[in-house]
């Protein structure tokens, strides 16, 4: 897919990625990235009688993963202008060893700068496993570029929707 601009993108445009399976050199890799050695992540035997009877993959390993499947989507590649905010991020379920997850994602709103060269666009993701649950759902909102930058009174018309 081509990158998509400021100009391409409609509230309720919905996008899916393909899946990912989370293997234990993920857990561990990021254990080791963050530093987070926590036993519910990396002791079998501890967590057998725990929670979720299994080991869990990090939350933030989940939201990580949930970046890398959306530019995995390749929707912004040459757009992305910059990440303004991570709102109201929900853990909803376990992300397990071996679960293959991927994400949804809608395009909740938008709003075209006052400059009127890129756009500000909150975008729902939702985290789904294989069993189609969504096991992490929030709000990411960028600045995306505009493929050409808005006439004046385009830009006036924008700062009057606002």
């Amino acid at each position: 897919m081509t990158s998509m601009f400021f100009e391409d993108l409609v509230e309720g445009q919905t996008f899916v990625s393909k899946g990912r399976t989370v293997t234990e050199s993920d857990v561990v890799n990021f254990a080791g990235l963050s530093g987070d050695f926590n036993p519910i992540h990396l002791d079998r035997e501890s967590t057998k009688d725990g929670m979720f009877g299994e080991r869990v993959a990090h939350g933030v390993l989940g939201l990580s993963m949930a970046t890398g499947l959306l530019d995995s989507l390749g929707l912004f590649k040459e757009s992305m202008g910059a990440m303004l905010a991570i709102e109201d991020w929900r853990f909803t379920g376990p992300i397990l060893i071996n679960d293959t997850i991927h994400l949804e994602l809608t395009i909740e709103s938008t709003r075209l700068t006052s400059k009127g060269t890129s756009g500000v666009v909150r975008r729902r993701l939702k985290l789904v496993n294989q069993h189609g649950a969504v096991v992490q759902d929030g709000v990411i909102t960028v600045l995306i570029l505009c493929r050409e930058p808005a006439s004046a009174g385009a830009r006036e018309e924008a700062g009057d929707a606002a």
